[in-house]
């Protein structure tokens, strides 16, 4: 199976952004950080009813690799792609990924899809993501995306892609199933 439409999910500081921009470059698909369309220039958010119709427009293209995970219009996504990548990274590594963004490429809005904007609520997101929201993202793939191939990607070093071809639901891939590694 070819991959022409990937979803890309998984907490803040996963390494979502740089997994999308290596696998837009490697399947020449054109890549879309949620990030971008969701915030303005002042960190405005988009109304949700926007946001959703703005990915609506962006799924209907033959070819594009997007990352975020915004579980309130998941849907859209789940629904659209052949590939699902679940960046499931531990708790300290999303941490480290935050901090680390924020001293490579400081604070702001940068053309290459990275969003810095380190506030205490983004600090307890990523430091409750694996037991609070990856839960609720594994039911949605595991209901929208079960006919469809799910790459978990585990540690921010690995090579994307590494275990391609899967279609198992998360829940029995491979630990994926709610227990810590």
């Amino acid at each position: 199976m070819q991959m022409n439409r990937v979803a890309i999910v998984g907490s803040c500081g996963s390494g979502k952004s740089h997994v999308a921009r290596e696998l837009g470059r490697l399947l020449d698909a054109p890549v879309t950080h949620l990030d971008a369309v969701y915030f303005d220039d002042e960190w405005n958010p988009l109304p949700p009813e926007k946001f959703e119709a703005a990915q609506r427009e962006l799924v209907a293209a033959p070819r594009w690799v997007i990352d975020g995970n915004y579980n309130s219009s998941l849907h859209v996504r789940l629904q659209a792609c052949d590939t699902v990548v679940m960046m499931d990274v531990p708790t300290w590594a999303a941490l480290w990924g935050v901090f680390s963004r924020q001293l490579r490429h400081g604070a702001g809005q940068h053309t290459s899809g990275v969003y810095n904007r380190i506030r205490w609520g983004v600090l307890t997101y990523v430091a409750t993501y694996r037991r609070r929201m990856r839960p609720k993202v594994l039911v949605k793939i595991n209901e929208l995306a079960a006919d469809k191939r799910v790459l978990p990607h585990r540690p921010r070093r690995d090579a994307p892609l590494a275990g391609a071809g899967s279609r198992q639901p998360l829940a029995r891939h491979g630990g994926m199933d709610g227990r810590r590694p």
